[in-house]
């Protein structure tokens, strides 16, 4: 299964601001909804952040090296950005599900 994200992340720029670009959209509804009162629920612009820095960082390489194949790197970047981007989500949709509790 690693492979076949890698597959699809790695040197991909394009791919990853896709990514960042549907983060960033989920932002935006969040912010057009009731999450706009939640400052705490309103962090996916967190991660859409990281994504795109991610997506400059692979174009860089694309640009500059593009024979690397082994990528310490992604060690780092990988784990980092799946974490903030989990706990973005979960965040965010423990703020959605508060305000659908409490009935705003």
């Amino acid at each position: 299964m690693f492979e076949i994200v890698s597959r699809w992340l790695v040197q991909q720029p394009l791919h990853l601001l896709l990514i960042a670009a549907a983060i960033l959209g989920l932002w935006a509804v969040g912010r057009a909804t009731v999450l706009r009162t939640l400052p705490k629920a309103n962090v996916l612009w967190v991660p859409a952040l990281l994504w795109l820095a991610f997506a400059a960082w692979e174009w860089l390489l694309l640009a500059k090296s593009p024979e690397a194949n082994i990528r310490v790197d992604l060690l780092l970047i990988v784990p980092v950005i799946g974490f903030v981007t989990l706990w973005a989500f979960v965040r965010a949709a423990r703020g959605w599900w508060s305000v659908s509790r409490s009935g705003r």
